[in-house]
C-alpha cells in the first residue's frame, strides 16, 4: 500500500512539474494582442475617421497584410515567411484575415466574422492575395458603427 502511494505521489509530481514547464493555458502573443486590440475598441465613440490606426493598436506592429477571401494557408505562410500557428482559410467574402507582423514575427491575428468580433476592415478591391500596408503610411480609416449588433466598420481611406 504504501509503495502504490510512493508512486501516485511520483506521478503527480511529475504531471505538476510538466504543467509548470508547459503552460497549456499560456496564449500567443498574437492571440492577446487580438484581445487587447478588440478592448481598445470600446474606446472609439460614434463614427469617426482615425487619421494613424497605429494610435488604435495596443502594440507594435509595422507591417500590415489583409488577405482576400479564400486565399489558402500556403500563400499565406508564403507571404509572412514562416508558418507561425494553425491558421484556418476564409470561407465567406464577409470574412476578414489580417495579420500584423512586427519585425519579421506574427504579433496580431484577427480573423472571423465582422459580427463575431464586433469590428470588420474593408480594404477596397484586392489586387492578388493580399494587401501589404505598413504603420509608416500612418493609415487612415473612416470608422462606422452598423448592425443591430453595434459592429465597427473600418473603411481604409486610400
Amino acid at each position: 500500500m504504501k509503495k502504490k502511494s510512493v508512486i501516485l505521489s511520483s506521478i503527480g509530481i511529475v504531471i505538476i512539474a510538466i504543467l509548470i514547464i508547459v503552460d497549456p493555458f499560456k496564449k500567443d502573443i498574437w492571440d492577446i494582442n487580438a484581445e487587447n486590440f478588440k478592448y481598445s475598441l470600446q474606446h472609439i465613440s460614434g463614427n469617426v475617421v482615425i487619421d494613424d490606426f497605429s494610435t488604435w493598436t495596443p502594440f507594435e506592429w509595422d507591417t500590415l497584410y489583409s488577405f482576400a477571401p479564400y486565399t489558402t494557408k500556403g500563400e499565406i505562410y508564403k507571404t509572412i515567411g514562416y508558418k507561425w500557428v494553425p491558421i484556418s482559410t476564409t470561407v465567406s467574402e464577409e470574412m476578414n484575415q489580417i495579420v500584423f507582423i512586427k519585425d519579421g514575427k506574427v504579433v496580431c491575428y484577427l480573423y472571423g466574422y465582422p459580427e463575431d468580433n464586433k469590428f470588420g476592415f474593408d480594404f477596397g478591391k484586392y489586387e492578388g492575395s493580399h494587401i501589404k500596408l505598413t504603420a509608416q503610411q500612418k493609415l487612415s480609416f473612416k470608422t462606422t458603427i452598423s448592425g443591430k449588433n453595434d459592429v465597427r466598420y473600418f473603411n481604409w481611406c486610400r
